[in-house]
């Protein structure tokens, strides 16, 4: 775990953007803990959420991972993260066209589904994290329609959790089957093993919620890719 997963970890649990306790997710799963972007929800707390984006963002652009023109976010969650995180880009010195859209398509003044810059090139998708995959696939629907390529998808974690439900799972995660599916990258600033290291780091941030790292251990052993 480096620096960057620490201090993100340490602002999702200090926003209380990340919790524990016992949470059914959408497969019907329960899990021990819950990861809810849409709680960052002041202006300080979205900046800095952006800033951890930028700062991953950078760090796969200087690698080689990440090659793309522009940004978009899918509605609903991506539209203020995809702002942010290009603010964030902007202030360290890439300053790139972003895009988002609606869900329902405007007759009336500008038209159409698509906000800000038009699609071209190649397209960074940023949204929170990657469950079913839906939202990706949909963006990579939209971006195609525009003549434009799919560079790679953003995410806050990844859950590294395999697909299906609670008694049923698919042989990969969601992440893992949009990087197959489409050949493109996901990066993400944390993830499930990044979380537990963490929580087992014996860190003064990380007392508070080390007692629950057996549970998220065996969540992370039945269900993880």
């Amino acid at each position: 775990m480096n620096n960057l997963e620490h201090d993100f970890i340490d602002f999702a649990l200090t926003t209380k953007v990340l919790r524990f306790g016992e949470f059914k997710t959408k497969a019907g799963r329960l899990s021990p803990y819950f990861f809810n972007a849409g709680l960052f929800n002041t202006g300080s707390t979205l900046n800095r959420l952006g800033d951890f984006y930028a700062r991953k963002i950078l760090e796969k652009t200087g690698d080689g991972t990440l090659k793309f023109d522009m940004l978009f976010g899918p509605a609903y969650k991506g539209i203020p993260l995809v702002a942010t995180v290009a603010i964030n880009l902007a202030e360290k010195g890439l300053d790139l066209p972003w895009a988002f859209n609606r869900k329902e398509k405007k007759d009336h003044g500008e038209g159409g589904t698509i906000i800000g810059s038009p699609l071209q090139g190649r397209v960074l998708i940023v949204d929170d994290v990657i469950s079913a995959g839906t939202s990706v696939r949909e963006s990579i629907d939209i971006i195609r329609a525009a003549d434009a390529e799919p560079a790679g998808v953003a995410i806050a974690i990844d859950r590294m959790e395999r697909g299906g439900n609670a008694d049923s799972l698919t042989e990969t995660s969601a992440v893992q089957d949009v990087e197959a599916s489409f050949h493109i990258p996901v990066v993400s600033i944390a993830s499930l093993d990044s979380l537990l290291n963490f929580m087992r780091s014996g860190s003064d941030a990380a007392r508070s919620v080390a007692g629950y790292a057996e549970a998220v251990a065996a969540y992370r052993s039945r269900y993880g890719a």
